[in-house]
């Protein structure tokens, strides 16, 4: 590609794993894949959860009963008094019904609680002891519950929980016996670092991994267990800056062991969590291949639920983002038949994922190129880049342009053979410029790999009968100066003498000039 003409599309290219580029384009980032795929997965996905009480029926049963139940609903101002109250049950009343509002109101009145002052309050209940082991823990948890709820707020609501010194109080009831106001503090702590990198690595340096890390163990409830692996998930979260990769050292045993869970929402965070793990350097990929993960993430990926799938998938495209060693990893954990299958599948961002991992795949050496054919993902891409949507066609254009940069001359040849140029030119007519010029340098490798074999007019030939040079025409009057550049390059290089060359070459069956040996096709590589 001309020195001009790849600047043009850097902003791309420069993310490609791919021979001839320096370390630090060895790596393919698309923010705006990740940005679809989590919106499509919001609800399951918050780095913050509002603990929402639906009715009183869903609550613990406590000593000193709803009084709230009773009588209409405080005013703040009644709730400040009776938090601030040194008669234990009047306490306890007035927080229950802080909690109440925080957790059932559509737009809970966080603010105005925390500009009532009861902040500071709540957390000192986080330590008090009432007249028995039941009413301290009801206290306990009562109190939690609330601070969860403000610390699922914005960033300066979390804040001011913080600022309070709520962290260190929750940490220390992760090993509290009662399991309902441990598992509170498990949800506090989890809102507190999915807040971002800052507040992530203060609960770290406070020392929660341990007991948090404990409470993974045989017995534990369902819908416990789920909190504690989103807490750990959202430890996982963030990259300004990444995890301390001493951090990920210590979380990575217990993430591969949840892999194992038959539970789905467990499995699901499980796999968010090793997706943001490789959303980053090689290294960061390595300790995650190293855990043993690739396995079984490829056996995951796999799965019948889109909530483990999607995922899953995006932890290993994140893997093979990286060196050719870790993507082999991938390969050899037999990830491309399932890569294939996923081509295929209802759920057309599943499709895009699929076909921006292989994209990746074929951005590799030859060797895993062949892994791709061989394992049948071709056709399947094929398929995609004439039958899925625009944003599933536009991988699956990727994933075959890599493959006519990095690929042999008889995987070219096979390439060619899987009817790929119709949908492959159909995209010259689109409206994305970048896609465009993917197309047209996919084009370009195909027709000097031609060329260096002597039947560039073939290629021209295919391009024509595939409309492409009617768009290739049509390109010439873009807007955008490199579309147009790129258009007429082609046309003035390969076809200023392609008509008459057409006429006059007869058939279009051909062979490249090829080695002695071919794994790809037994029967030679005519077109």
């Amino acid at each position: 590609m001309p020195v001009a003409a790849q600047a043009n599309t850097d902003d791309r290219l420069k993310a490609f794993k791919n021979k001839g580029k320096d370390v630090e384009e060895l790596r393919r980032r698309r923010n705006e894949v990740s940005v679809d795929l989590r919106k499509q997965k919001k609800d399951d996905l918050l780095s913050k959860r509002r603990n929402v009480c639906v009715s009183d029926d869903d609550e613990p049963t406590s000593p000193l009963q709803d009084q709230t139940n009773r009588h209409p609903t405080p005013t703040i101002d009644e709730i400040k008094a009776g938090i601030f109250s040194t008669d234990f049950k009047e306490a306890f009343r007035a927080t229950q019904a802080a909690r109440k509002i925080l957790s059932r109101e559509r737009n809970p009145p966080i603010d105005t609680l925390i500009e009532a002052g009861i902040v500071p309050k709540l957390v000192t209940f986080l330590t008090v002891s009432g007249p028995n082991n039941e009413e301290t823990n009801t206290m306990l948890f009562e109190a939690a519950w609330a601070l969860t709820n403000i610390a699922s707020g914005n960033s300066h609501q979390t804040r001011v929980v913080v600022d309070a010194g709520a962290v260190p109080h929750f940490i220390r009831l992760l090993e509290y016996p009662d399991m309902n106001v441990c598992e509170q503090a498990v949800w506090a702590l989890g809102n507190i670092a999915g807040d971002g990198s800052e507040l992530r690595d203060l609960v770290t340096n406070l020392g929660i991994l341990k007991p948090l890390l404990g409470l993974v163990r045989v017995g534990q409830s369902e819908t416990f267990l789920r909190n504690v692996v989103w807490t750990i998930s959202n430890l996982c979260r963030n990259k300004t800056p990444y995890p301390k990769m001493e951090v990920v050292k210590e979380i990575l045993p217990t993430l591969i062991k949840l892999l194992q869970n038959p539970d789905n929402e467990v499995l699901a965070d499980a796999c968010w969590a090793l997706s943001y793990l490789t959303d980053g350097s090689n290294d960061r990929i390595q300790l995650v291949v190293d855990a043993g993960a690739v396995g079984n993430l490829v056996r995951l990926v796999a799965s019948s639920e889109i909530s483990v799938v999607t995922p899953s998938l995006r932890s290993l495209g994140n893997i093979v983002t990286g060196s050719d060693h870790q993507t082999e990893a991938v390969i050899q954990a037999g990830g491309l038949p399932t890569f294939a299958a996923l081509l295929q599948h209802s759920k057309m961002n599943i499709v895009k994922e699929a076909a921006w991992t292989l994209s990746n795949i074929t951005a590799g050496t030859p060797e895993q190129i062949q892994s791709v054919i061989d394992s049948g993902c071709l056709g399947p891409l094929v398929e995609v880049l004439a039958h899925g949507d625009f944003k599933a066609k536009k991988e699956a254009a990727w994933a075959i342009t890599n493959l006519t940069s990095g690929g042999t001359v008889q995987q070219i040849v096979y390439l060619c053979q899987s009817g790929v140029m119709k949908p492959y030119c159909e995209l010259l007519g689109t409206n994305d410029e970048k896609t465009v010029c993917v197309v047209m340098d996919g084009l370009v490798n195909l027709l000097e790999t031609a060329k260096q074999h002597g039947e560039v007019d073939k290629i021209c030939v295919m391009i024509e009968e595939a409309d492409g040079l009617d768009k290739l025409e049509d390109l010439q009057q873009h807007e955008n100066e490199t579309v147009y550049s790129k258009a007429l390059n082609i046309i003035s290089t390969y076809f200023a003498e392609e008509e008459e060359e057409a006429e006059a070459g007869g058939s279009t069956e051909f062979k490249f000039s090829q080695p002695a040996q071919s794994s790809t096709s037994d029967a030679g590589f005519s077109f």
